[in-house]
Formats: C-alpha cells, sequence, structure tokens
C-alpha cells in the first residue's frame, strides 16, 4: 500500500497515519518529523528549516525533496509507505510522481480528510505529543490517562512550538494557497479519496477504513 496522505494543518492526519500505518505495517513517512529531527540536531540544514516553521510558512521544494527520496529508497518503504505532510505543492507533487515511475511503485491512494477552518485552531492550540516514543494526544479531545504524561512511557508531554493560533492560522493560509490545489491534481489521476474528518479519532478512523476499502485502486 503505497498513500499519500492530505489534510489541512491540524485535520489529525498524523494520528490517523500511525494507526494506517500500523494496520498496513507500513512505515509513516511525515516531512514534519523529518524537518523536527533537523532543526533538534541543529544542523545547518535545520537552521533553515526553522526560519520558515516559526513564521507558520511551508519549507522551500528544494529542501525537502532530498530527504523524501533519500527516505523512499530505505529498504522498510520496498512494500509500502504511507506519506504524512508530503507533497504539499502540485512541483512535489509531479516530482514524486516521476520517482515512483522511475521505480516502478505508484500510488494506490491520495487520502484528504476534510475538517473545517473554523475547527482548526481548536485542534491545534490543545495537541501534545510524546518526545519519546511519538505519541499524539490532545488536552480536550484524546487526553492522556494522568494529565501532562504520556500513558505509553509516562515522558512529560509537550507541546510544539508551531502549535499557537497565530502559526495555525498562518499555515492554513498558506496550505489554501499552495497544497489546497493537490486535491484537484489527485482526483485528475483517480486517485483521489475523501473523508470527512470531522469527529473523534475513532469515528474518523472508521469512515478512513471503510473509504479506503472502496479507493479508485
Amino acid at each position: 500500500m503505497r498513500v499519500v496522505l492530505l489534510g489541512k494543518p491540524g485535520s489529525g492526519k498524523g494520528t490517523q497515519a500511525r494507526r494506517i500505518a500500523k494496520n498496513a505495517n507500513i512505515p509513516t513517512l511525515s516531512t514534519g518529523d523529518l524537518i523536527r529531527q533537523a532543526i533538534k540536531t541543529g544542523s545547518e540544514l535545520g537552521k533553515q528549516f526553522r526560519a520558515y516553521t516559526d513564521k507558520g510558512a511551508l519549507v522551500p521544494d528544494d529542501l525537502v525533496l532530498a530527504i523524501i527520496e533519500e527516505r523512499l529508497d530505505k529498504d522498510d518503504c520496498k512494500n509500502g509507505f504511507l506519506l504524512d505532510g508530503f507533497p504539499r505543492t502540485i512541483p512535489q507533487a509531479e516530482a514524486l510522481e516521476r520517482w515512483l515511475k522511475e521505480h516502478g511503485a505508484p500510488l494506490d491512494c491520495a487520502l484528504n480528510i476534510n475538517v473545517p477552518d473554523s475547527a482548526l485552531v481548536e485542534r491545534a492550540v490543545g495537541r501534545r505529543f510524546c518526545p519519546q516514543d511519538g505519541s499524539s494526544y490532545h488536552v480536550k479531545f484524546a487526553p492522556p490517562q494522568v494529565e501532562g504524561l504520556c500513558d505509553q512511557c509516562g515522558a512529560a508531554l509537550e507541546q510544539r512550538n508551531d502549535d499557537r493560533a497565530d502559526v495555525v492560522m498562518a499555515r492554513v493560509e498558506e496550505y489554501n494557497n499552495k497544497t489546497a490545489p493537490l486535491v484537484n491534481f489527485y482526483k485528475s489521476r483517480r486517485l483521489l479519496v475523501e473523508v470527512d474528518g470531522v469527529g473523534t479519532p475513532k469515528d474518523v478512523g472508521v469512515r478512513i477504513d471503510k473509504a479506503m476499502e472502496c479507493s479508485p485502486t
């Protein structure tokens, strides 16, 4: 299974990506995670990434493509993968399409999680994550059993710098301007699968599983 996951910032892509990948036994490739790791290490590339993410802006294509292609070439992607956060622009989608064609590994579908803009800020500002195992939580919609602590390992949960309301709205505007056209891009290739993303992660997951059973491929 080779899937591209689409959706606005705060639509729940990360949570659903991990669930889908676990069920299908494929790796989740998150551009955001790769970028945050680069920022955390303080590399020169990480410093360039940070200049964009701190403003809520999308990272330019030329700083993303090499990371993705290198990751897709690893052995654990041979039997499938789920891309979360990539592609974000038409040029990125075209570059991905070319790379997959060259490697004889076409996409099975592009899954789009639809959530209204009005619901995104509340979702984002309440998000928390575990720095140890990557588990995701929400203070209102999916709280941990013990406030502020990861259910799996007990580590203190953290909030990402880019989950502030002003940054979220900047990211949504950027998404609407640059990434939303991907919906039509994948629709034109008969790969688009759309799912209502309003509701609990469990409810949305049920809709996704049902939609994936009926995917174009």
